[in-house]
């Protein structure tokens, strides 16, 4: 299995940040990762030079994975669906340069308080003509729910009705580890649920309280995840290591390292 890294671990600083791009890609290559996924709240002007940015990936041996994409509205807001639209055709011209990466929509979060049902119903319009549009240009578009405040996809009832109202043909599911276990929801059997849905996977770490981990640390289980990943599910796709605990923000570098040294147990 192939190896990421997601930028989230800096993003996550947020002014406190003080790094460039070029300094968070250095970080991901030395600590002896495949490739990386980044947003595109972090890209700085990246997005509008993708030549540039791919000079950068090339000079560090880093395959692109996955553009992490958020507007806003959450993707939730109905009079906001045209200037969403449009940002995410502007996202997809700039991934029409990397033939192999994934565009991966955010998670619905309900901005307007309208309840989680219309929010995923608003979101799934939206999400369902920006796959088309990806499938027009032949870039893959997928899902990230997360668990973060104002998520309108947390609970397994939650991921039933997104699954039930995104085309399956139009838009793939990067399930993440940490959050599936926040929403109280077993991971494995999570994964297996949805599992012709996968088109990579964020492996991060928490506990049943809901508190960040680091890897390895809380109750994910990530080995034995790795492990039905292949065995149960075939699944030898990209694994995207992501970091969001206390520790990781005194020290993201070093935070990355860690998980990397502890995903050795389950290939290069």
């Amino acid at each position: 299995m192939r190896i990421g890294c997601q930028t989230f671990t800096w993003e996550m600083l947020g002014p406190a940040y003080r790094g460039g791009v070029a300094d968070m890609i250095d970080a991901i290559a030395e600590a002896g990762y495949a490739g990386v996924e980044i947003s595109n709240n972090m890209i700085g002007g990246y997005d509008r030079d993708p030549d540039g940015f791919k000079a950068v990936l090339v000079a560090r041996r880093l395959a692109f994975i996955a553009y992490a994409f958020s507007v806003p509205s959450g993707f939730t807001v109905a009079e906001e669906q045209d200037a969403d639209l449009a940002a995410a055709a502007a996202a997809l011209e700039f991934l029409s340069h990397f033939p192999d990466a994934v565009l991966s929509l955010g998670c619905p979060t309900d901005v307007r308080g309208i309840g989680d049902i219309a929010a995923v119903e608003q979101a799934a319009k939206v999400f369902n003509r920006i796959g088309a549009l990806g499938q027009e240009r032949g870039i893959p578009v997928a899902v990230h729910p997360s668990s973060h405040h104002g998520s309108a996809v947390v609970t397994r009832s939650q991921y039933e009705r997104l699954m039930a109202e995104t085309d399956p043909a139009l838009i793939r599911w990067v399930p993440d580890t940490g959050h599936i276990i926040r929403g109280r929801q077993d991971v494995r059997e999570t994964l297996s649920l949805f599992a012709d849905r996968i088109i990579y996977v964020h492996l991060k770490d928490a506990d049943r309280s809901g508190a960040w981990q680091m890897m390895g640390a809380g109750d994910c289980g990530i080995l034995d995840v790795v492990a039905h990943l292949r065995q149960e599910l075939g699944f030898d796709g990209w694994l995207v290591a992501e970091e969001e605990s206390p520790t990781a923000e005194t020290d993201p570098t070093a935070a990355i390292r860690a998980n990397r040294d502890f995903l050795l147990q389950v290939g290069s």
